[in-house]
């Protein structure tokens, strides 16, 4: 199996299959309205949605890197709040969240083993982790997210 392909597995797993840490994204967010989304449980904290959202972008921001942009992380590092409370627009985010992980899929699959030493202009990491980068992150946001849907 390629190495494209079991970083594959292991980013699908973490959103929706059967990980080691036993917790997926899709499965977490499954069940939470836009209203739990939405609610600040704490000044200082960022909220479900404000996480999802984030994830979002930072999921955008290292594809559009491996295929070669060089991109600014704004000063708002991709937290932003959020100004349409509503159900439809929850769903959006979490449409949004389910085509960035095909988006990852597709990217995934038809890298070639050489672009994971290619060097992000960015910071200057090799792909490769960047790539296992964004997955730590993830993870990492996940359990924020689990955290603050049990606080609800």
């Amino acid at each position: 199996m390629s190495e494209g392909k079991r970083i594959s597995n292991l980013y699908q797993s973490i959103y929706n299959g059967n990980p080691w840490l036993e917790v997926t994204l899709a499965n977490t967010l499954k069940d939470v309205t836009a209203e739990q989304a939405y609610r600040k449980i704490n000044p200082k904290l960022n909220t479900i949605w404000e996480i999802v959202n984030h994830l979002i972008q930072w999921r955008r921001n290292i594809l559009r890197r491996v295929h070669g942009e060089t991109i600014i992380t704004p000063d708002h590092n991709y937290f932003v709040p959020i100004i349409d409370p509503s159900e439809a627009a929850w769903e959006q985010s979490l449409q949004n969240l389910e085509k960035s992980q095909e988006l990852w899929n597709a990217s995934l699959a038809n890298l070639e083993e050489a672009d994971f030493e290619k060097i992000d202009p960015n910071n200057n990491h090799s792909f490769y982790e960047d790539i296992h980068g964004i997955i730590q992150h993830d993870v990492y946001h996940l359990g924020q997210i689990v955290i603050l849907k049990k606080l609800l």
